[in-house]
């Protein structure tokens, strides 16, 4: 791993640099995609991933972390998250250890008690960590699955977006010396709003096509034959031509793939297929139409295709 060589973004002089770099890291993208994130490191502005689950989202501010040498903060979205888990909190039980340690010393003075709502008594989370303006490198920060956030804390994330700050009412504006690098997932499943798209570079990431499905495979599992990629890609694109309740993404593609790796395949079966279906499949209704299916056939089509 060439790490130290991609340690600051100034190595990143073309988009060529960015797919290469991507794909010594085993993740493939096409021009599009890494114009994309060359854009949103050399701008240091946020870059909007949205698309079905299981594409590849997350996957690429763990690969940017890698490839900056520096630290990933993650924040999972969920609904109902507050301040308090995202940005910051106050130690609440440090602070009355605090003051009953003033108040044993009979020290009461006001500039005494104002210290506890200062930095010593401040829990950073992942927001704050990211613009902490000690922090010896920018760290990746991603925020992961935003649309399932409400959009009360999507709103709070405009005045961090926009100028890389956060405001705390007992201390002040805490700003980033150098502003972090911001990857923001979406899966779709509610509108992000326009405030918070204008803030970002966008990008949707579809499906792959056949051909960087299989791509994606050999450079995620070098180990497994040809033959067997070639089938397992063909397969699962046959399977999103159906009318699934969740098509399989390439998370679920390399599950599965290492699923029949682990069932010692060198090739699919139906039997195999069949077995092993619950690695590419979430849901019940989706096995029982894809368990409905002429496996047979299907196989039988794919593999005059390989």
């Amino acid at each position: 791993m060439e790490q130290a060589q991609f340690s600051q973004t100034n190595n990143f002089a073309t988009i060529e640099d960015v797919q290469r770099a991507m794909s010594e890291q085993h993740y493939i993208t096409d021009r599009s995609l890494a114009t994309a994130i060359f854009l949103s490191l050399k701008r240091r502005k946020p870059l909007l991933l949205e698309g079905e689950p299981g594409v590849g989202k997350t996957e690429i501010a763990k690969v940017l972390a890698t490839l900056l040498g520096t630290r990933l903060i993650r924040l999972q979205c969920y609904e109902g998250i507050d301040i308090n888990t995202a940005v910051y909190e106050w130690n609440y039980t440090r602070q009355m250890l605090h003051i009953r340690l003033l108040e044993a010393s009979a020290v009461n003075q006001p500039t005494e008690m104002k210290e506890i709502f200062g930095p010593d008594f401040l829990m950073q989370r992942p927001l704050l960590q990211a613009i902490d303006p000690s922090n010896p490198t920018p760290p990746v920060l991603l925020i992961d699955e935003l649309d399932r956030s409400d959009e009360e804390f999507e709103a709070y994330l405009l005045e961090l977006l926009s100028d890389f700050q956060i405001t705390i009412p007992e201390i002040g504006t805490i700003q980033a010396k150098e502003p972090p690098f911001v990857i923001i997932t979406s899966n779709r499943t509610r509108e992000i709003h326009d405030a918070l798209r204008r803030r970002c570079l966008y990008y949707w990431i579809d499906f792959p096509t056949l051909e960087k499905e299989y791509q994606i495979i050999l450079a995620r599992m070098p180990e497994a034959p040809e033959r067997l990629a070639k089938q397992v890609t063909h397969f699962v694109h046959e399977l999103r031509n159906q009318e699934l309740y969740k098509a399989p993404g390439i998370a679920e593609t390399l599950d599965w793939m290492s699923s029949l790796l682990a069932l010692d395949q060198q090739e699919l079966t139906e039997g195999a297929v069949r077995d092993s279906l619950g690695a590419l499949l979430k849901y019940q209704d989706d096995l029982l139409k894809v368990g409905g299916l002429d496996i047979g056939k299907i196989l039988q089509k794919l593999r005059g295709a390989s």
